[in-house]
């Protein structure tokens, strides 16, 4: 029962994001064109958080506000260590293909990858 609650959950998450999915597909680009990083991670979150710069709010049409951030933000306070740096690339695929989602739900932290 629990299982199915969590795939609902992720379903529900999956389905927000893709309200944003412009936006985000915009400022990815624009980080990898810059050489500001080849590896974007979009964070979703409900609460307040120090990590990355806000680019979508929290707003009445939506729980969920995503800030953006990349690789070398999360290396550099440790919430992914250098050691599995191309372990992460690795499951990341082509960021030209796909976006990261660093989620922070009642599920947890995960990382999500979706295609864009």
């Amino acid at each position: 029962m629990e299982e199915i609650k969590s795939t609902e959950k992720l379903f529900l998450i999956e389905q927000s994001i893709k309200k944003f999915i412009p936006i985000i597909n915009k400022a990815a680009d624009a980080m990898r064109a810059s050489d500001m990083s080849q590896y974007p991670i979009f964070i979703m979150h409900k609460q307040v958080i120090a990590l990355g710069l806000s680019l979508i709010e929290r707003s009445p049409n939506s729980e969920w506000a995503i800030n953006v951030s990349n690789l070398e933000e999360f290396v550099s306070k440790q919430l992914i260590f250098e050691n599995k740096v191309e372990e992460f690339k690795a499951t990341y695929k082509d960021p030209k293909e796909y976006n990261c989602f660093f989620v922070l739900s009642d599920l947890g932290a995960q990382f999500l990858f979706l295609a864009k």
